[in-house]
């Protein structure tokens, strides 16, 4: 059973870091593409970060560009997302997100083929 369990999220003043941490089991995770997505009340998902398997390249959605960090752990099947400088408008339940095997890394949510239940971020002004 494929299992993607994300953990980290919470209420944070702005400007604050938040580190986001999303465990995988059951799964093949050195040779997936893992991303984070996140999605605000009466928002569509959209895309934050991803990383791809292999060369370990990464990318973020413009928003996020400068103050995010997505990184992996293959040996532990863990994959994270630092966020820095956090703004309100970061507020949103975040997911973790695993391609197929050996996937590429795109920002449509509906292209990952496991997605987890997700952590709450919350930004304070």
């Amino acid at each position: 059973q494929v299992r993607l369990v994300e953990s980290g999220g919470g209420l944070v003043q702005a400007g604050g870091s938040l580190r986001l941490t999303c465990a995988a089991s059951g799964l093949t995770f050195g040779i997936r593409t893992m991303a984070w997505f996140r999605q605000a009340p009466g928002k569509e998902r959209e895309f934050v970060a991803a990383i791809k398997w292999g060369s370990s390249s990464t990318n973020y959605a413009d928003s996020m560009k400068g103050r995010t960090t997505i990184s992996r752990d293959n040996a532990k099947n863990m994959v994270y997302l630092q966020m820095n400088s956090l703004k309100p408008e970061d507020t949103a339940v975040y997911y973790c997100a695993a391609s197929r095997p050996w996937g590429d890394w795109n920002n449509r949510a509906s292209s990952y083929e496991y997605m987890g239940q997700g952590t709450q971020v919350t930004v304070s002004s």
